[in-house]
């Protein structure tokens, strides 16, 4: 029998990776029936505020615009689900959901589509509360939960457009995964090869340390989440043992109602706020604040390609310090990688000389981290 090829550091460093995927994942999907508990409460003490009369107008006008932000929440987390869903069926119609590689094909539940919607926060415009917005939102949910196959070089449970919403950790962990597979077999030399790998080990553990602290956020989300939801059920029956006619209810009576609308306040934004860890390292916004702040301008600095690339790669490079030697090898593997920029949709040619120069000055604009 023969012995095992024992595993390189990158190899390691990349499977922690996978498996802090793998159970922020898991804890994603707590998160999901905790938020779904909270929601159903939170509809209830709407209803109960709902069957009251003569509530001064400032007080209802409160509940109302949180009611509506809870429904856009809710909306979002719908379409997750059905957004995803869809890619499913699309993909295991032609046969590309990872079956080689082991990846179950399931469908996504509500529960767990809350739990996304939640972990990327959704503003009262239902929008999400960060770079991405409205089908990008959801493209980046995708991504998220089919992240772990994709990184593991297979096509996921997430396809498409999906894949390009490279601007959260689960995108570093797609593009670090990439770029190794590919991106070294250029290389020749062995010293080039293993300095690769280096880099890439540095990101992996980088973004393990993100992936631990996202759990730990989460965790604790769900503590609140479930302290909230116990409060609310006891203040909706408090509530519904008032009366229906706000005049008629003591002066205690109407002060609790008030507090009542504060805890709604609070468990709302539980709901809607973003896991911080997950979110975005370097967005768009901040690429466009970058231009502005150039007193040189950047050539084509106004193409998508160029906006898109420099921002994935932001989001990859985040926290890492490179020599000269690094920026060349790291700017030919991407030249070189013809399936990770087909999957952003990028050209060779957008891959310019001073690629990686802007994106070190770019992360120094906004950190002040790179020298």
């Amino acid at each position: 029998m023969k012995n095992k090829r024992k595993q390189s550091k990158l190899e390691l460093a990349q499977q922690t990776t996978e498996e802090a995927i793998k159970k922020t994942n898991e804890r994603i999907d707590e998160l999901g029936k905790y938020t779904n508990n909270l929601y159903i409460e939170l509809s209830g003490i709407q209803e109960a505020f709902d069957r009251i009369r003569n509530v001064p107008s400032d007080k209802k006008l409160e509940y109302d615009e949180l009611k509506k932000i809870r429904l856009n929440w809710k909306q979002q987390a719908e379409k997750i689900e059905k957004d995803y869903n869809a890619a499913q069926v699309k993909q295991a119609s032609v046969g590309v959901a990872g079956a080689g590689l082991g990846v179950a094909v399931v469908a996504l539940g509500p529960t767990a589509a809350m739990g996304v919607a939640t972990t990327f926060g959704v503003a009262s415009t239902g929008t999400a509360i960060s770079s991405l917005s409205g089908a990008a939102a959801t493209n980046a949910a995708l991504a998220w939960l089919g992240g772990g196959a994709i990184a593991a070089g297979g096509g996921g449970m997430a396809a498409g457009e999906a894949i390009l919403a490279l601007a959260g950790p689960i995108g570093w962990a797609i593009a670090a995964a990439s770029l190794v597979a590919s991106g070294l077999l250029i290389w020749k030399r062995v010293v080039d090869k293993n300095h690769l790998n280096d880099i890439f080990t540095l990101i992996s553990e980088r973004d393990t340390k993100s992936f631990d602290l996202a759990i730990v956020e989460i965790n604790e989300r769900i503590v609140r989440i479930d302290d909230e939801t116990g409060k609310l059920h006891k203040a909706t029956d408090r509530i519904n043992s008032f009366g229906l006619d706000y005049n008629n209810m003591t002066e205690a009576q109407q002060y609790e109602l008030g507090a009542y609308v504060n805890l709604m306040s609070s468990a709302t934004q539980l709901l809607v706020n973003p896991i911080i860890g997950i979110q975005a390292k370097y967005t768009e916004e901040d690429y466009n604040a970058y231009l502005s702040w150039r007193e040189k301008p950047l050539k084509e600095s106004k193409d998508d390609n160029t906006k898109k690339l420099v921002v994935c790669l932001c989001n990859l490079l985040y926290k890492i310090d490179l020599n000269e030697r690094d920026k060349k090898l790291l700017r030919k593997s991407i030249k070189k990688n013809k399936d990770w920029l087909k999957q952003l949709d990028i050209k060779k040619k957008d891959v310019k000389s001073d690629l990686i120069d802007v994106v070190m000055d770019a992360l120094n604009h906004k950190y002040d981290i790179c020298e």
